[in-house]
């Protein structure tokens, strides 16, 4: 009785630790005053000036722009990648898995300064060294996410569907997708999540007049951050709280928990 109830206090310190930032971030994008301490009163003021901000709007378009972008093409060039490092020999799978965790455990400064540093070599830093950089390093995440639910296929039932006249993509949409499909959409979240947080590889790989949220936060650090920036961070955590939602509580989860 003891130990469940240490157990529940402790797991109530640790979600209060993790959560009550973002309660108080909720909190100050509706107070009235730009005080951090004080309650001016419940307002809207700082949504409306947000979507009223131009530089706000083109910094957070820009993001998302990216992050989207960026995380879709990482999903498929590392689903082909993880697919490609399947199909190896142990000896290969353990040379390439590991390079895939270098970038991970590589610092995000000096992930950045190196991909700066080839980018001035050969191209004119802009929107496209942002994308690069930002594909390069969603790449790892998705791989191994991929991985593990291909290590879980039925690779028979893939193979006795080609001996039965299936065409390799048809069997691959068939049998070996549904499979890995959750690895993937994971994969995908991962990335955009890992994209839209980053500042270190897209402050050194952008040029001039590009902005992300980060780098904008960063910008304005010296002169205080804006209450806007409490309402458009709120606007993001609702965002991914609703695709987590989504991924876990939607349709295709509701099946395969049926199925199960």
């Amino acid at each position: 009785m003891v130990k469940k109830s240490a157990e529940r206090v402790y797991l109530s310190l640790i979600f209060l630790f993790l959560y009550l930032p973002i309660l108080v971030l909720i909190v100050l994008s509706f107070n009235d005053s730009k005080s951090k301490v004080q309650w001016g009163g419940f307002t809207l003021r700082w949504y409306q000036e947000l979507f009223s901000s131009d530089s706000m709007m083109e910094a957070f378009g820009t993001t998302i722009f990216i992050a989207l972008g960026s995380a879709l093409a990482a999903t498929l060039l590392g689903t082909l990648a993880a697919l490609g490092i399947d199909a190896m020999k142990k000896r290969g799978q353990a040379i390439m898995i590991g390079a895939t965790n270098i970038p991970l455990l590589n610092a995000d400064i000096v992930t950045g300064i190196s991909m700066m540093l080839l980018f001035v070599r050969f191209m004119r830093l802009g929107m496209m060294t942002v994308m690069i950089a930002h594909i390069t390093f969603n790449i790892p995440y998705v791989i191994l996410n991929v991985l593990p639910k291909l290590k879980q296929s039925n690779r028979t039932t893939y193979e006795a569907a080609l001996d039965l006249g299936a065409t390799p993509f048809y069997a691959f949409y068939k049998i070996i997708w549904p499979q890995i499909r959750p690895g993937v959409f994971s994969g995908f979240l991962m990335a955009m999540t890992m994209s839209l947080d980053d500042f270190s590889v897209t402050y050194f790989t952008k040029g001039a007049g590009i902005n992300t949220l980060s780098t904008m936060i960063y910008t304005e650090m010296r002169k205080g951050i804006r209450p806007e920036m409490y309402a458009l961070s709120t606007i993001l955590f609702l965002i991914a709280l609703a695709l987590l939602l989504f991924m876990n509580f939607g349709p295709s989860a509701r099946r395969q928990a049926g199925q199960s």
